[in-house]
């Protein structure tokens, strides 16, 4: 009796290439060009993919993914202050300002525009700001600078603290703590500050960084004696610099503590909702003082 011959096994994904290997998953034959490298042996593109599937995303303390540590929300923010400063430049280019006295005072058309103002006479002859119902105001002014100076000053301080937030935080969670401390800040702004009194810069969100980053570092049981030395420097430098917006840093900071301890003490079973909830209160909160100031000023 004849036997026939063994016959040599193929790749189950290309019949025409001959292979030995198998996958360790699945003992099916795989080619060079299907072999994904393995704890142990080779795995079939299939088996690889149905692992991803089947694997739990790995989450920081706080809810934050592998996401974070890429530092996209960090870096989408410091280009888009360094977009509204070219804008602002160039608003005040056009209108016929010199170029150096723009990057050094930085006082221009945009800043005009979109800085917190309670309720003033603008340069051409309108009233305007939050009250005058310019709610935008307290949003955009978190974006502007007053010359180049102040832009890097806060850039380099979201650089440093933007990135370890962000890798804790995951992006979402620190995009909601970013804009709602800088709306804090500016709020207090509106709330505390001369009515005519213009201000901008992202100072407001920073210092929220700045509380942030106390609490979750003190939450994770980690050491604070670099961050309070800084802190310190900072609320010397905003109470002794003229032009520094006081009620806009410390704004900034008591809502940037507040959004810390909802982000880092939330119960790890409903972390996502107690997140959520807090940050919602916070923020209607917020809205309900802007209500309150905004009755005064124009009641």
């Amino acid at each position: 009796m004849n036997e026939s011959p063994p016959t040599t096994p193929v790749c189950y994904r290309h019949p025409d290439r001959e292979t030995y290997v198998r996958c360790t998953r699945c003992d099916r034959p795989i080619c060079p060009d299907c072999m994904r490298e393995a704890s142990v042996g080779h795995q079939c593109p299939e088996c690889v993919n149905e692992g991803r599937r089947s694997v739990r995303p790995a989450r920081t303390a706080f809810g934050g993914g592998e996401t974070g540590r890429q530092g996209y929300v960090t870096r989408t923010l410091l280009g888009l202050n360094v977009a509204m400063m070219l804008l602002s430049v160039g608003s005040a280019v056009v209108g016929g300002r010199p170029l150096l006295d723009v990057l050094l005072r930085g006082g221009t058309p945009l800043t005009e525009w979109g800085s917190v103002l309670g309720l003033a006479l603008l340069s051409d002859g309108t009233v305007g700001g939050v009250a005058d119902g310019d709610w935008y105001r307290l949003v955009t002014a978190m974006f502007l600078h007053y010359g180049l100076v102040h832009l890097l000053l806060n850039m380099w301080a979201l650089w440093v603290l933007g990135r370890t937030l962000e890798a804790a935080l995951g992006p979402l969670r620190f995009l909601a703590l970013y804009l709602i401390a800088g709306l804090g800040g500016n709020v207090a702004v509106y709330l505390f500050s001369p009515a005519n009194q213009p201000s901008a810069g992202a100072s407001t969100a920073i210092f929220g960084l700045f509380a942030a980053i106390f609490v979750i570092m003190r939450r994770l049981g980690r050491d604070t004696s670099a961050i309070v030395p800084i802190l310190v420097v900072n609320l010397i430098f905003t109470f002794t610099v003229p032009g520094i917006s006081i009620a806009g840093h410390l704004g900034g900071l008591v809502v940037g503590a507040l959004m810390g301890l909802v982000l880092a003490y939330a119960p790890r079973g409903r972390r996502t909702l107690f997140q959520a909830a807090g940050s919602a209160i916070i923020l209607v909160a917020l809205i309900g003082a802007v209500l309150v100031r905004t009755a005064a000023l124009t009641g």
